[in-house]
C-alpha cells in the first residue's frame, strides 16, 4: 500500500558481480536478514530506499487529516485516543526514516525529495475528512489495509525494516480496533449518526481497495521485489485478504458496501468485487486529488516554520561537541 510509486521503470544500474548476487539470493532464500554492512545490490537497496521513506511520508502525511479532528472529537475519551493515535503515526515515521537511512540517504535528503515532490506518500491520504465518521473509517479501512500489508512486512528480508514493522504494527492494530468501534457505535446509534457511517464508508471504501497498488498485471516490481523477499504477497493477493476480512465486518455493524457487483463465490470461498477505477488512482497519485496541493502546503508550512528549531538543535550539539573536545584537551 505505501509502494505505489514503485510503479515506474528503475534506471540502468551497473552490472553487478554475479558471485555476491548468488551469495546474497543464497541469504535471502535462507530467510536470513540483510543488514546495512552486509554487501546489497544497488537495485535492492535504491528499491528499500524508496520503498521505506515513501512509507515514512505516509505516515507523516497521514497524520494531517487526523489531526484536523482533534480539536472536534465528540467526547474526551475520542480526543484522548484520537490524539494517541496521531502521536503514534508521527513515532512510525521516524522509525521508518531511521530504517532507510540505515541505507545511505539522509533524512534531510528524503524531506527535500517529499517537500519538492520527487517522492510520493500513500495516495489515500489526499482525501478529506468531512464527518467525525471518517475518522471512524480512516482506522477501520485505511489502517485494517496499512495492517493486511504490513504484516508479512515484519519478515522482510531487510533487518531495520522487519524489526520497525513489528513495532508498528502493534499500534496499527489498535488503530484499526479504534477505527472500528467508532463506526460501530454510529452505526447503532440513531439515523443520522448510521448515515453519517454509511456516507464515509461510500467514500472511502474504493480509495482503500486501490491502496493496495496496481493490479499484478500491471505492477512492474512484484517479481522482484518478492524474490528479494521485500514482500510477501502479491498486490491482488493482499487486496483480496483486505476484501475478505473487512466485508462481513461491514454487513456485521448493518453497512452496505458501494459496489453492486460485490458478492460471496461458494466456490471460491472469496468475497468478489466489482471492477477498479484505475485512473482515480493514476489521477490522484498524479498529484490531482483532492487534496494533493493542500497536504503538500501543510508540511511545506510546517518544515519552514521549524526551520528555527533544527537550527537550535544543531547550534545546541555543536556547542556541546565544543564543550566535550575542551574537556578532552584539559584532561589531558
Amino acid at each position: 500500500m505505501y509502494t505505489q510509486a514503485l510503479n515506474v521503470k528503475e534506471e540502468a544500474t551497473a552490472a553487478s558481480d554475479p558471485k555476491l548476487e548468488a551469495r546474497f539470493q543464497a541469504h535471502v532464500d535462507a530467510e536470513l536478514k540483510i543488514e546495512p554492512n552486509d554487501w546489497m545490490p544497488e537495485a535492492y537497496r535504491k528499491t528499500l530506499t524508496r520503498q521505506i521513506s515513501q512509507h515514512a511520508h505516509s505516515e507523516i502525511v497521514g497524520m494531517l487529516p487526523e489531526g484536523n479532528w482533534i480539536t472536534r472529537a465528540p467526547t474526551l475519551r475520542r480526543k484522548a485516543a484520537l490524539l494517541a493515535k496521531v502521536q503514534d503515526e508521527g513515532g512510525h515515521g521516524l522509525y521508518l526514516y531511521s530504517a532507510a537511512e540505515t541505507l545511505g540517504t539522509s533524512r534531510e535528503q528524503m524531506f527535500d525529495q517529499l517537500l519538492s515532490g520527487k517522492a510520493k506518500y500513500s495516495s489515500i491520504f489526499n482525501y478529506p475528512t468531512l464527518t467525525w465518521a471518517d475518522i471512524g473509517a480512516i482506522g477501520w479501512l485505511v489502517d485494517g489495509a496499512a495492517i493486511m500489508n504490513q504484516i508479512p512486512l515484519c519478515r522482510c528480508s531487510y533487518g531495520p525494516y522487519a524489526r520497525a514493522m513489528i513495532r508498528i504494527c502493534k499500534e496499527e492494530s489498535f488503530h484499526q480496533r479504534q477505527g472500528y468501534e467508532i463506526m460501530m457505535t454510529l452505526a447503532r446509534g440513531t439515523p443520522e449518526q448510521k448515515a453519517m457511517a454509511q456516507d464515509a464508508l461510500n467514500r472511502w471504501w474504493w480509495p482503500s481497495v486501490m491502496m493496495f497498488g496496481p493490479s499484478d498485471k500491471e505492477s512492474q516490481h512484484s517479481d522482484v521485489t518478492m524474490r528479494w523477499k521485500i514482500k510477501r504477497f502479491s498486490n491482488d493477493d493482499l487486496r483480496q485478504k483486505f476484501v475478505d476480512a473487512t466485508v462481513p465486518q461491514g454487513h456485521f455493524i448493518g453497512l452496505e458496501f458501494p459496489d453492486p457487483d460485490l458478492k460471496f463465490n461458494e466456490k471460491t470461498k472469496h468475497w468478489d468485487f466489482g471492477a477498479i477505477d484505475w485512473s482515480e488512482l493514476k489521477r490522484v497519485i498524479a498529484g490531482d486529488g483532492p487534496c494533493n496541493k493542500q497536504r503538500m502546503k501543510q508540511r511545506r508550512t510546517a518544515h519552514d516554520e521549524g526551520r528555527w528549531v533544527r537550527e537550535a538543535a544543531l547550534a545546541y550539539a555543536e556547542k556541546r561537541r565544543n564543550r566535550e573536545v575542551a574537556a578532552k584537551v584539559a584532561a589531558e
